[in-house]
C-alpha cells in the first residue's frame, strides 16, 4: 500500500469577512444558505473525485472563521473534513496543488454583493479561476475557461490510463488465452441450453435451482453466471498449466554448443514457440511465473563447503566442516521449516528481505555503495554535433516513450537465449519510472506513484519542474528542448542551500531523514521537494564536458566519476535514476539500487540511445527535428532552507570524504572481443571471469571470495543470486598460467574444464540453486528468533574482495533492426559500473560490446593500502594478452 500523499495544503482556510455596517438579516441568513451550499458541494464534490480515483484520505481541519471589521475579533465555528490525498491527475495542474480557499463576504451600504474567490496557492498571483457575485438582482459567475480545460484534459487523460491499464491488466491475466475464448464459451453453453444439455459441469442447473429460479430471467442469469464461472475455471486451469510448464528448467542445461536436444526440451521448445505466437504483452506471463523455490538444507551447505574450499588451509577447513555438520544437524533444520513456511506464504521467499535488509535498512550512504551508472555509446554522435538541450530533449522523450510503452505492456523483455524465448519478471520495469527511495529513521521506504506529468531538472544550482504534457499529448522533442534550453538560460542566482541541497542524498541515511523530518514537512520547502521525489525521473544539466579519448584513458575514467557521484550535490541519488546530459551533449545515468537491477537500466538505456540517435535524430544545426507548436514554461521551485544549510553542509562533507576515496579506471579492449572467445568454444562470460581471477591473483598473490551476479528473474519478482567464481577448477586454471612447466595445450584443457565449472554453477544460481540468498534467508530466521549459531556467525557477512557484473546488452532486437551497418559500429556503448564493494576489494563490471570490443569499468578506495584500480587495469591487460597468446600457440 502507498502511503498518503501530502503535496495538498493539509489545510484549507475559509474566512468570511462581514463589514461592521448595519446588514438585513434575511440577506445574510441567504448568503449563509448560499455558502453552505458551496461548502457542501464543494465537500462532496472532493470526496467523490477522491474516491473514484482510489485514493487514500486522511483527517485535516477545515478552519471557518467569522470576522468582523476589526480584525481581532474571529470566532473559529470550525470541523473537520477529509482531504483527499492525490487529486494528481488534475488539481495538481491548477486547481488543488497546495490550495487554500478563501470565501470573501462583502457587505456595501450601496449594494449587496458575495465574491468567492478560488485561489491557486502554489501562486499567489494569479486571477481566481471561479468568481462568484450574488446580488439583489441576481447571481454572476464567472470563471477561467482555460484553466477549466486543463482540469477536463487532466481528468480525462487519468480516466484514459485507468481504463487502458485495466484492459491490459485483464488481457495479461487471462493469458494465453483471450476474450475471443469467453464469448466462445458462453455461446457454447448457451446454445447447449436452448437444446436442454446443461454443458457447465451442473453448475447451471444449480444456480436455477438453489439461486435465480427456472423462470426466464432467472435461467437466463444463472446461464450467464454458470458459463462465466466455467470460463473463469478453465482459464484459472490453463494459468496453473502454464505456471508448471514453465517450471521446467531442463532446457537451461542443454550446451548451446551441440546441436542434439533432448526430447522433452524439443517439445517444450515447441509449445513455448505456439504460446508465444499469441505475441504475449510484457505481463501476460507474470502471473504464471513459478515461485523461486527453495533449496535443500544439506545441498546448500555442501555447495558452500564446495565454494571455500581454495580459499581456506586445511584447519580452517575441518573448522568450517565442524560448524557446518553442527547447523546441519541442529538449528539449521529449525530455520529451514520457518523458510518453507514463508516459502509457501510468499510469491518469493527471499527478495522482500533482501530489499528491506541489504537496500533499505543500509545507514551509510547510498551514493557509490550502493547506487551504479551507465555510459553513452563512445563513437561520438555521428557526423552532427546536438545542443545540449536538444540530447537533453531527445532523451527525456525517449524515456517518455518508454515509459508509455510501459505502461501499455508494449515493450518486449529481455530473454535468456535467442533459442529459448523464455519469458522473465518483469516486475522492476513499472518501478523504473515515478519512483523514489525515501529515507527513514531506521528503513527507507521506496515509494512509486502511479503517475507523473514533469520532470526535475537541475541546472546550475537551481531545482526546476519542467511539465511533460500539454493537454492530452506529450511534448515534442522540439518543445522539450525549448523548455530546457529556457533553463539553461534562465539558471542563475539559486537561493541559499539550493545549490547544495541534493548532498542531503549523498550523505548517512538517518540524518537525512531528520533533516527532512524538521525542515522539509511544510510549507514551499514540502512542496518543492515532492515536486522532485515525485517527477517521472530527474535531469541534470551538467555544465562540463566529457568524452572518451582512446589515447588517453584519464578521460574516460573522469566520465564515469562524474556519472559514479558528479560532485555530491548535482545528483538527486535517491530518484530511481538520473539522466545525465553534458555541456558537449554526452548522456549518462545514475541509478538507485534498491528498486531493480542493471539489467532493466541497460534494457532502457538502449532504448533510448537507439531512438535518439537512430529514428530521431538532430538537424545540421543540432537541433531536435521538428518545430515546437507550444512552449511549456518551466516552473522554478522555490526554497526557504536557510535553517538546513548546516545539516546540508555536514552531508556534503560526509559525501566528499567518500568521493576522495573511490578510485576508478575503465579499460575499452579493442585487441579482441566475442568473436575470438567463441573460437576457444567457451562461454565469453566464463571466460572474462577466469581472466579476471588470474589478474586479481597477479595483483593480489592470492584467491578471494568472488561475486557475480546472476539473475532470478525466471521466477516471479526474482532479482539476483551470486555465483561464486573462484573454484577449485579456476585456480588449478590460473597456477597453470603461471607455471612455465605447462603446456597451452594443458592449460586449454583446463581453460575449458573451469569454464564448464562456472557455466554449471551459473546455470544453478538463475534456477535457484545458488548458496548466498539461502544462507541469508537463513541468517534472518535466525536474527529473528535471537538464536546463536557459530556457523551463521562465522560466514555473514560474506566478504566479497573481488564483486563483478557483466552488463546484457542487445536488449532490443526489434528496434535495432532498423539501424544501418554505419550506425551499428557507432552505436557501441560502454555499459556501466559501480563503486567498491569491500574496503580492501575491487569492483569489476563488463560488457562484451560486440565482435571486437570489451570493457571494464574497475573501483577501489583509495585508503586501501593493498588495492589500486590502474594497477589492477595493467594487471588486466596482461592477462588479457597471454590468454590471446594462449589461444595462438594452443
Amino acid at each position: 500500500m502507498l502511503p498518503p500523499e501530502t503535496d495538498m495544503a493539509s489545510v484549507w482556510l475559509c474566512k468570511l469577512r462581514l463589514s461592521s455596517c448595519a446588514f438585513d438579516s434575511r440577506i445574510w441568513a441567504r448568503t449563509a444558505r448560499v455558502i453552505s451550499l458551496l461548502y457542501f458541494g464543494a465537500h462532496i464534490a472532493c470526496i467523490t473525485v477522491a474516491f473514484t480515483t482510489r485514493t487514500w484520505f486522511e483527517i485535516d481541519t477545515w478552519e471557518c472563521c467569522l470576522t468582523s471589521a476589526p480584525p481581532s475579533s474571529v470566532i473559529p465555528i470550525g470541523a473537520a473534513v477529509a482531504c483527499g490525498r492525490s487529486f494528481d491527475f488534475a488539481l495538481r495542474s491548477a486547481l488543488f496543488c497546495s490550495i487554500s480557499v478563501d470565501l470573501r463576504v462583502f457587505v456595501d451600504c450601496r449594494r449587496w454583493f458575495i465574491y468567492v474567490y478560488f485561489i491557486s496557492g502554489c501562486s499567489k498571483s494569479r486571477s481566481p479561476w471561479l468568481r462568484l457575485q450574488i446580488t439583489r438582482d441576481g447571481i454572476c459567475v464567472s470563471y477561467d475557461q482555460e484553466l477549466l480545460r486543463d482540469i477536463w484534459h487532466a481528468f480525462s487523460r487519468a480516466y484514459k490510463r485507468r481504463i487502458a491499464r485495466f484492459k491490459n491488466d485483464f488481457e495479461a491475466g487471462i493469458f494465453p488465452a483471450n476474450g475471443t475464448s469467453f464469448v466462445l464459451v458462453v455461446g457454447t453453453l448457451v446454445a447447449l441450453s436452448l437444446l436442454g444439455i446443461d454443458g457447465s459441469l451442473g453448475m447451471i442447473s444449480f444456480l436455477k435451482n438453489y439461486i435465480f429460479g427456472k423462470g426466464i430471467i432467472g435461467s437466463t442469469i444463472a446461464v450467464a453466471v454458470g458459463s462465466s464461472l466455467l470460463w473463469f475455471i478453465i482459464i484459472q486451469i490453463i494459468r496453473l498449466t502454464l505456471k508448471a510448464f514453465l517450471s521446467y528448467k531442463g532446457w537451461m542445461y542443454e550446451s548451446p554448443h551441440t546441436k542434439k536436444i533432448s526430447t522433452p526440451t524439443k517439445m517444450w521448445m515447441a509449445i513455448l514457440h505456439f504460446i508465444s505466437k499469441s505475441q504475449p504483452m510484457l505481463n501476460s506471463f507474470q502471473g504464471a511465473l513459478p515461485h523461486l523455490p527453495l533449496p535443500a538444507l544439506d545441498e546448500t551447505l555442501d555447495r558452500h563447503l564446495l565454494s571455500m574450499r581454495p580459499l581456506t588451509t586445511d584447519e580452517e577447513y575441518e573448522e568450517l566442516q565442524r560448524l557446518t555438520e553442527e547447523f546441519r544437524k541442529g538449528l539449521g533444520r529449525r530455520l529451514q521449516r520457518y523458510l518453507i513456511i514463508k516459502s509457501f506464504l510468499s510469491i518469493n521467499y527471499i527478495t522482500d528481505w533482501w530489499e528491506e535488509f541489504v537496500y533499505l535498512r543500509q545507514r551509510s550512504p547510498i551514493m557509490v555503495n550502493s547506487n551504479y551508472y551507465g555510459f553513452d555509446t563512445l563513437n561520438g554522435l555521428g557526423s552532427t554535433q546536438p545542443k545540449q538541450a536538444a540530447r537533453a530533449a531527445n532523451v527525456t522523450w525517449s524515456a517518455l516513450t518508454f515509459r508509455r510503452q510501459v505502461e501499455h505492456q508494449e515493450v518486449t523483455p529481455f530473454s535468456v537465449s535467442p533459442r529459448f524465448k523464455v519469458p522473465f519478471c518483469t516486475m522492476q520495469y513499472e518501478r523504473l519510472f515515478n519512483s523514489c527511495r525515501i529515507p527513514g529513521e531506521e528503513t527507507d521506504q521506496f515509494h512509486h506513484w502511479d503517475d507523473a506529468k514533469h520532470v526535475a531538472v537541475y541546472c546550475r544550482g537551481c531545482w526546476f519542474k519542467l511539465p511533460i504534457h500539454n493537454g492530452k499529448r506529450l511534448l515534442e522533442p522540439a518543445e522539450l528542448q525549448a523548455a530546457y534550453q529556457e533553463i539553461l538560460d534562465n539558471s542563475k542566482d539559486p537561493a541559499p542551500g539550493e545549490e547544495r541541497l541534493a548532498a542531503l542524498t549523498a550523505g548517512d541515511r538517518t540524518p537525512w531523514f531528520e533533516a527532512r523530518k524538521q525542515f522539509f514537512s511544510s510549507g514551499v520547502n514540502k512542496t518543492s521537494l515532492h515536486a522532485i521525489e515525485r517527477a517521472a525521473f530527474v535531469v541534470a544539466l551538467d555544465d562540463e564536458d566529457v568524452y572518451y579519448d582512446p589515447k588517453d584513458s584519464a578521460r574516460l575514467d573522469r566520465w564515469a566519476h562524474t556519472l559514479l557521484h558528479g560532485n555530491a550535490y548535482n545528483r538527486w541519488f535517491d530518484k530511481s535514476f538520473t539522466f545525465v546530459v553534458s555541456k558537449n551533449a554526452r548522456v549518462g545515468i545514475n541509478t538507485e539500487h534498491s528498486w531493480g537491477d542493471a539489467a532493466i537500466i541497460a534494457h532502457f538505456m538502449e532504448y533510448c540511445l537507439l531512438k535518439d540517435l537512430c529514428i530521431q535524430g538532430y538537424t545540421e544545426s543540432g537541433d531536435t527535428a521538428g518545430k515546437a507548436e507550444t512552449v511549456m514554461r518551466p516552473e522554478r521551485l522555490k526554497w526557504d532552507l536557510n535553517d538546513a544549510i548546516p545539516a546540508i553542509e555536514a552531508s556534503l562533507e560526509v559525501a566528499q570524504k567518500l568521493i576522495d576515496d573511490v578510485e576508478m579506471s575503465l579499460l575499452v579492449w579493442t585487441e579482441f572481443g566475442k568473436g575470438f572467445i567463441k573460437k576457444i568454444g567457451v562461454s565469453p562470460d566464463a571466460f572474462l571471469q577466469l581472466v579476471l581471477q588470474m589478474t586479481y591473483f597477479r595483483n593480489q598473490n592470492k584467491f578471494s571470495l568472488t561475486y557475480e551476479a546472476s539473475m532470478t528473474r525466471l521466477y516471479r519478482e526474482g532479482r539476483t543470486e551470486t555465483v561464486r567464481s573462484c573454484t577449485n577448477e579456476s585456480c588449478a586454471f590460473v597456477r597453470s598460467m603461471l607455471d612455465n612447466e605447462q603446456t597451452n595445450e594443458e592449460r586449454l584443457a583446463l581453460l575449458r574444464t573451469a569454464a564448464e565449472k562456472h557455466q554449471m554453477m551459473y546455470r544453478d544460481a538463475m534456477c535457484g540453486k545458488g548458496v548466498d540468498r539461502h544462507l541469508f534467508g537463513l541468517y534472518v530466521v535466525k536474527r529473528y528468533l535471537e538464536e546463536e549459531s557459530p556457523f551463521l556467525d562465522k560466514i555473514f557477512p560474506p566478504t566479497y574482495l573481488l564483486s563483478t557484473s557483466q552488463t546484457p546488452l542487445n536488449q532490443c532486437e526489434e528496434e535495432a533492426k532498423v539501424l544501418t551497418p554505419a550506425q551499428r559500429l557507432n552505436f557501441v556503448s560502454a555499459g556501466g559500473g559501480f563503486g567498491p564493494v569491500a574496503d580492501r576489494g575491487y569492483g569489476v563490471s563488463y560488457v562484451i560490446a560486440g565482435e571486437n570490443q570489451i570493457s571494464f569499468h574497475i573501483s577501489s578506495k583509495r585508503s586501501a593500502n593493498n588495492t589500486s584500480s590502474k594497477g589492477f587495469r595493467e594487471d588486466l591487460i596482461k592477462s588479457l594478452r597471454e590468454m590471446r597468446h594462449l589461444r595462438k600457440t594452443g
